[in-house]
């Protein structure tokens, strides 16, 4: 479903980005595998694991190009659109999934533990998808953007404010994005995944690892890539195992009076909304799973 297309993939040596990559290529794009090639806290450095997926890519007749630059530095974004332009004469798709983790209870957070977690995921994710939106709008052809967020950030996870923080971040600046997008003909996603990798080894209940691998996940990611989901965008798609499901916003009225009224009366307002406690939807229906 993907001939002729170009996809870049941050963070594709391992887990969720390496089955995003696999996938695209087997469906016919030339794909861009970056990873930094550091440890799960963002320590460290290699090539091997782009490497290595770029390798499985070519042994299944596919075409890839390896690329080891970090998301957090806007030269080194710059870098992986180019090497797509390059290598495969332009780009159509950006998957920004690169991210680290370093948990830590807010009472024994530290500053460089959420700035080096905002760094990677919010900063990261905004510099490559505004390096790969610029070049679409040069193309003129449209394209397609999907970011990665997280349940923690959209819904609340113990022990995770940095994670959580950088995860609503990118979720807000696609709810924008998309709008401006529209016109262009880019599509953006968000995209809030549960699966086993190396981030989430420690994390995920031990009864439903297994039938949560990484590779149930990119099929969603893949087909937002094609042309059939060219009308697609906007949307939060929580994907775990073989379930998608789709992500949205419910307001409901807990207390309300004629609009020329007084201000509300704080003990009488406080009665109205806790009368209707009983009825509010459950603050994390996943039951805290990521």
């Amino acid at each position: 479903m993907l001939d002729g297309k170009v996809a870049l993939v941050t963070g594709a040596g391992g887990g969720l980005g390496r089955t995003h990559a696999l996938l695209l290529a087997a469906e016919g794009a030339a794909v861009v595998v970056n990873d930094l090639g550091g440890a799960r806290d963002g320590t460290g450095a290699g090539s091997a694991m782009a490497d290595q997926v770029v390798a499985e890519i070519h042994d299944a007749g596919g075409q890839a190009v390896a690329d080891y630059g970090s998301v957090s530095d806007p030269e080194a974004a710059k870098g992986m659109v180019r090497a797509a332009v390059d290598n495969f004469g332009k780009l159509d798709i950006c998957i920004c999934n690169a991210g680290i983790l370093r948990d830590k209870s807010f009472k024994n957070m530290e500053d460089d533990m959420w700035d080096v977690v905002v760094d990677v995921h919010l900063r990261g994710t905004y510099l490559t998808a505004k390096a790969s939106y610029d070049q679409m709008l040069a193309q003129g052809h449209g394209g397609r953007i999907v970011v990665t967020s997280s349940t923690s950030g959209l819904l609340g996870n113990f022990g995770q404010t940095n994670y959580g923080a950088a995860k609503a971040g990118i979720a807000g600046m696609a709810r924008c994005l998309y709008l401006e997008g529209a016109r262009y003909g880019v599509t953006v996603n968000v995209l809030a995944p549960a699966a086993l990798s190396r981030l989430t080894d420690d994390i995920l209940p031990e009864a439903v690892k297994e039938t949560m691998p990484p590779e149930k996940v990119s099929p969603m990611v893949v087909w937002l890539c094609t042309d059939e989901a060219k009308e697609v965008s906007g949307r939060t798609w929580f994907v775990s195992g073989n379930r998608v499901s789709l992500l949205s916003w419910q307001m409901a009225t807990v207390a309300q009076q004629e609009g020329d009224a007084a201000p509300w009366d704080v003990a009488a307002l406080g009665e109205q909304v806790l009368a209707t406690k009983d009825s509010w939807p459950p603050i994390n229906p996943m039951g805290g799973l990521t």
